[in-house]
């Protein structure tokens, strides 16, 4: 696995601010943020009004500085599932505050149970442990506005903590969940379909709770209350149903095997008239040519829809290597390659043809894009 800190940074998505980096990954700030920031900003001025009588206008300031305070905490969450991942050698591109907390961009899936346990549970931990610390600070902080960010900031992250270990994606608990169920039964496959329907379940449960409210917890709900629990669930929903689509699609890859989807390739001059290429591989039954150099050093892959688009009467007159792509960097990949690292590969070089190449260097075949489709949609689910 190549070192994630020498990896360009991916383009920043659109309507994000990158306000710094941590660990080498990019920071940024969605501008969902500034919405939610000026919402806790007005939620907390009548406390801050309480606890700090006479400040008027400013108290819509120390609202938006405990907004701050908070998403700070939200970022080490971020960073502590950033950090795990780096331990197990995944890039990651990003960390994105958002509306509805944060995401880290973690290139690459967990290959054992015990990684995407880890990689997920950091994340509850450090918010457990930031609530730990604002408790205990909490006993020494005199009062007043201060005192009053350290009990939000407590009182915040330990629910965070325990709101993200509810087992349903895609919370971390979720990936919890998946971890668990991976571990038992050696499917991953699995693991997610299960915490997939977690994490629907727990979507409907947020959906229904502002009925429920008044009854646990004698407050009537307001429309505040209807309009979050409908964000949060359609968030829930939709990030669990994403999770076990994926995981369905993903069922497909373990059967891509180069190996079995090469075309049996003949090797010509660069120079070879084109027309007589065609020749010697339909008489050789190739589906596909390589061009090499006089030493047999392959330089180039025929492009079946350039060849398709040449003119008969102009084939005899051009080289084959006029219609050949050069062997840039990507596309030339080992035989044995397979399922995931099969689509890595294609996704970071796209292009119709790949060379595929034995351990010693020697050429066994090229790999069709268009072959990996149909076995992809072939490939039982």
């Amino acid at each position: 696995m190549s070192d994630p800190e020498s990896r360009p940074r991916a383009p920043r998505p659109p309507g994000t601010f990158r306000i710094g980096t941590i660990a080498g990954s990019d920071v940024l700030v969605s501008s969902s943020w500034f919405v939610i920031a000026g919402l806790i900003a007005v939620i907390v001025s009548p406390r801050v009004d309480q606890v700090q009588p006479g400040l008027g206008a400013w108290k819509y300031v120390a609202g938006l500085a405990f907004a701050v305070i908070l998403y700070g905490s939200v970022l080490l969450h971020e960073a502590s599932h950033a950090y795990m991942a780096r331990r197990y050698g995944f890039g990651v591109g990003s960390i994105t505050l958002h509306f509805l907390g944060g995401m880290t961009a973690i290139e690459g899936e967990a290959r054992r149970p015990r990684q995407e346990f880890m990689i997920a549970v950091v994340g509850p931990l450090t918010s457990l442990a930031v609530g730990a610390a604002g408790v205990g600070l909490w006993f020494v902080v005199p009062d007043g506005l201060l005192l009053m960010a350290v009990e939000g900031l407590a009182g915040a992250n330990l629910l965070v903590g325990v709101l993200n270990l509810v087992p349903g994606l895609p919370l971390d608990g979720g990936r919890v969940l998946k971890a668990a169920v991976w571990g038992a039964t050696g499917d991953v496959h699995r693991g997610t379909i299960v915490a997939g329907w977690g994490g629907r379940v727990t979507a409907v449960l947020v959906l229904v709770w502002p009925w429920v409210q008044e009854r646990v917890l004698d407050t009537p709900p307001s429309l505040l209350d209807f309009v979050i629990a409908g964000i949060i669930a359609l968030f829930l929903w939709s990030g669990s149903t994403a999770a076990m689509s994926s995981a369905r699609l993903r069922r497909r890859i373990p059967h891509l095997v180069a190996r079995d989807l090469a075309r049996r390739t003949l090797t010509v001059p660069e120079d070879l008239p084109l027309a007589e290429a065609i020749r010697r591989a339909q008489d050789a039954e190739a589906g596909s040519i390589v061009t090499v150099t006089s030493g047999g050093h392959p330089v180039g892959l025929v492009n079946e829809a350039a060849v398709l688009a040449t003119p008969d009467d102009r084939r005899p007159w051009v080289a084959t290597s006029s219609v050949s792509r050069s062997l840039g960097e990507g596309l030339s990949l080992p035989v044995t390659i397979t399922g995931e690292e099969l689509i890595l590969a294609i996704s970071r070089t796209p292009a119709a043809e790949y060379l595929l190449v034995e351990e010693d260097g020697g050429i066994y075949g090229v790999l069709s894009t268009a072959d990996v489709d149909r076995a992809f949609r072939e490939a039982p689910h």
